[in-house]
């Protein structure tokens, strides 16, 4: 069966051939099989890797975003040079040019209810590499519609999770996650942060599962929520398995883009500093003034003297804050630090992106102070930084 394979190929692959579970014909049917990437950021990094070392005949990659300097130090393959331009674009050329014998489908464009099952279908098997709650919905709900099974992943801090859904009619995401959870329960992942290793080690887990699926070989993590912890070095599996109440997808919803850079992690422990209590109300039609970078920075020149309250962690506030900042309090002990903050006196309030501090104000206004005199910066300190100063670094 060599004759299969030309001569580049057989030396290319040399290391998968003389493997018994793989072979000559097992490499054809990685030359054959077709994989769509979603996200080429931390995930998507390793997996698109991977997968074209591996000869995977054609790769799909679809991403909307910009490589950011912020991304490199997890987003391996990206590079310096590469600030600035189209995710997708990047991670093609870098595939191509380790493997040119494949075939890249570039997508630059967030995958959405209008385009999933056009892109899925068409594609043997589908790699989440996503950063976000609803997209991970609309994916299982594609791939169950289409029929293609998807490896899926997350990463938040030093935890890890990883399993396969839609595989020869096994458990898929809702039978796992049936509801989105909380949106204020649930750490935003760019507040969060997450160790540069942590989506090397979990996205080389998603490329070893899709390249299992292909050749036919092993048990494929089907039904297993396969936990990682980093600072441990453990490894650990959750059963779980079909919920027969579910009914079967037949068309696609309504994916909540309010949730969106959010982790559903089952098992992570946050420092207890920086949950929330139970009971706060993160609640849209809260009526807190959000306040744009230049509007703030507008009435501050004219004579606007508000009390500034910065509520990320000590550890963000290193990196940079406002040089006006009167005080900082993590938004989880606002409750516990009330009479720090003035009453009767407007109170600016910043944090990363905007959604801390809105929380933040509502707390306020849950608590007796005046909700006129709560200003939550929208955008947060990155618009400060974008819009007024851009001599403050960005993170």
């Amino acid at each position: 069966m060599a004759h299969d394979l030309s001569a580049d190929e057989i030396a290319r692959y040399s290391r998968h051939l003389i493997l018994p579970q793989v072979g000559v014909k097992g490499q054809i049917e990685i030359s054959k099989a077709s994989v769509l990437v979603i996200g080429a950021g931390g995930l998507g990094s390793p997996v698109l890797l991977y997968l074209a070392a591996a000869g995977v005949g054609r790769i799909g990659i679809i991403d909307d975003d910009l490589v950011e300097l912020s991304n490199l130090q997890r987003q391996v393959i990206h590079g310096t040079p590469q600030v600035g331009l189209p995710k997708v674009a990047s991670a093609q050329a870098r595939i191509e040019s380790m493997n040119p014998l494949i075939k890249v489908e570039a997508y630059h464009a967030r995958l959405t209810a209008e385009n999933a099952l056009d892109i899925i279908t068409g594609y043997d098997l589908v790699v989440d590499g996503t950063d976000n709650i609803p997209t991970r919905y609309l994916i299982n709900d594609a791939c169950e519609i289409v029929g293609v099974p998807w490896v899926y992943a997350s990463i938040y801090r030093f935890e890890g999770q990883c399993t396969v859904f839609n595989f020869n009619n096994g458990p898929n995401y809702r039978d796992l996650f049936p509801t989105p959870p909380p949106a204020d329960k649930i750490p935003s992942c760019a507040e969060g942060g997450v160790i540069g290793v942590l989506p090397g080690v979990m996205g080389t887990i998603q490329a070893n599962e899709a390249i299992k699926i292909i050749i036919g070989k092993g048990n494929p993590i089907s039904g297993i929520l396969l936990v990682y912890d980093a600072l441990e070095t453990r490894f650990r599996g959750l059963k779980y398995g079909k919920d027969p109440s579910r009914g079967k997808v037949s068309e696609l919803g309504t994916y909540d883009e309010s949730m969106l850079c959010q982790s559903e992690s089952l098992t992570h422990q946050d420092n207890s500093s920086e949950k929330l209590p139970a009971d706060t109300p993160i609640s849209k039609g809260q009526n807190i003034h959000e306040i744009s970078a230049i509007m703030a920075n507008e009435k501050k020149a004219g004579g606007w003297e508000p009390f500034v309250l910065d509520v990320r962690t000590e550890q963000e506030s290193e990196i940079v804050s406002l040089s006006f900042t009167d005080l900082l309090i993590p938004v989880a002990q606002v409750p516990n630090n009330i009479q720090s903050i003035p009453k009767g006196k407007d109170v600016l309030i910043y944090c990363h992106h905007g959604t801390r501090s809105r929380t933040a104000g509502i707390l306020l206004q849950k608590m007796g102070f005046d909700v006129d005199n709560i200003y939550s910066l929208s955008g947060g300190i990155n618009e400060w930084s974008l819009k007024v100063d851009p001599t403050l670094p960005r993170y």
